[in-house]
């Protein structure tokens, strides 16, 4: 079943139903996605799947056999019930641009063509003003299409911008809403492809469906505020002396070291406190901080984390708290220290916990609720708050944006509050120094 509509320049549009489409509309669909793929086979543009519901449908086997017995034998994965299909492509491999859009335009395709900065280019005083291609968009029969452009980062995984209309497009060109991509950046890791047949057509389709759609799931990227950062280094010049550019290559390691550990785990860590500061503030690590902080929500931890940080070669240092309350380690890494602050959800806030050994004490940092997004530091691909100014703010209060080196972390922190104390009794099992 579908529905009809004519838009302003008289080109039929049809918006599907996501229930089982007529053979009319099936055709339609099916005539567009392979009149698209056969100008990408000519031009040698090796777009990859990037659909995630038709990527759904291929990930579910059991699925997979009742829709063939349900649906049109011929369109059995492409024709998705949506009006949109998405594919995805490494920027490095567009070369054929020009040439390309004119031969697509020819087959009776229309084009929506979103450029934006390089982000890559963001950390440099001045900017070419060159523009980059983000997403194509081409309309067919009222059937959308969607190129979004992967392009590399130094972190060593692939980046798309967001679909901002500029002034002057034609904002009805396509159900925006609809589309998978442009929302907002994102980030991914680099997939390895596979080329299959879909519906008689040659479709190239990521080797693991289920990890892909995943991570479009939790693509969210934040790229860096490099003006800020910059007009906050210009009052505040970064440290350039052999010991800060030392600590900043420790943390570099340290984090890569950390994030191979945690990803093994299934683990999924942020940037919290000082480290995080540094992200937002200055896009770097804060030299005299000295240590690395990271944040993991405590329904992820996992019994054998203490003996994976060990077996990679950091020595526990620390351990306070338990799994139900106020849990924090602390490890150390070439004269680094890790702290690994465990989060707990409380009615609309979040809050880590901390202890003071000597006496037992116990502090709690509450934060307004938060979401994590991707983000790039010292060219690694990690995760920060999204809200990553509350976050902050929460953390360390309106002069957030001044530097402060001497900081007391039982009354420093805006959102610190007294916890109580641990029962001497349990000291043992509770306040571990090693």
């Amino acid at each position: 079943m579908f529905y009809f509509q004519l838009m302003t320049d008289m080109t039929p549009c049809f918006w599907f139903m996501p229930s089982t489409l007529s053979t009319f509309a099936v055709v339609f669909l099916q005539q567009t996605v392979k009149k698209f793929l056969a100008l990408t086979h000519r031009f040698r543009l090796p777009l990859f799947l990037a659909d995630t519901t038709a990527l759904t449908l291929l990930s579910q086997d059991a699925l997979r056999q009742h829709d063939r017995k349900v649906r049109e034998p011929h369109c059995s994965f492409l024709c998705t019930g949506r009006p949109v299909m998405s594919f995805a492509l490494n920027a490095n491999l567009w070369k054929h641009d020009s040439t390309f859009l004119s031969a697509a335009e020819q087959k009776g395709f229309e084009l929506l063509e979103i450029r934006g900065q390089d982000p890559r280019l963001a950390s440099l005083d001045t900017l070419s003003g060159e523009e980059i291609p983000l997403h194509l968009l081409f309309r067919l029969h009222g059937y959308i299409i969607q190129v979004v452009f992967l392009y590399e980062r130094t972190g060593n995984y692939l980046w798309h911008g967001p679909l901002r209309l500029k002034a002057g497009m034609d904002r009805t060109f396509a159900p925006f809403k609809l589309l998978d991509y442009g929302r907002h950046a994102g980030a991914y890791d680099r997939p390895e492809l596979v080329l299959t047949v879909l519906d008689g057509l040659d479709v190239r389709i990521p080797g693991n469906i289920s990890h892909f759609i995943l991570e479009q799931r939790h693509a969210h990227f934040l790229e860096c505020r490099h003006r800020d950062a910059r007009n906050f280094l210009q009052l505040y010049p970064e440290d350039s002396f052999p010991e800060a550019v030392d600590f900043r290559r420790k943390v570099k390691s340290l984090l890569r070291v950390t994030a191979g550990i945690l990803t093994t785990l299934g683990i999924p860590f942020w940037l919290s406190s000082g480290t995080c500061l540094g992200w937002f503030r200055q896009c770097s690590v804060i030299s005299y901080s000295r240590d690395v902080d990271i944040g993991i929500f405590i329904v992820d931890y996992r019994p054998d984390i203490i003996t994976a940080f060990r077996e990679a070669g950091l020595s526990l240092k620390h351990k306070f708290g338990k799994v139900e309350d106020s849990l924090e380690l602390s490890f150390l890494s070439d004269d680094v220290k890790l702290d690994i602050f465990f989060f707990y959800e409380e009615g609309d806030m979040m809050w880590n916990g901390g202890t003071q050994a000597k006496s037992g004490r116990k502090f709690k940092y509450v934060f307004p609720r938060f979401s994590l997004c991707w983000a790039e530091l010292l060219e690694l691909k990690v995760r920060v708050p999204c809200e990553t100014l509350d976050y902050v703010m929460a953390n360390y209060g309106n002069t957030w944006n001044i530097p402060v080196r001497s900081w007391d972390w039982k009354s420093s922190p805006s959102n610190v509050q007294e916890n109580g104390l641990w029962p001497p009794a349990e000291w043992d099992q509770l306040i571990q120094v090693y």
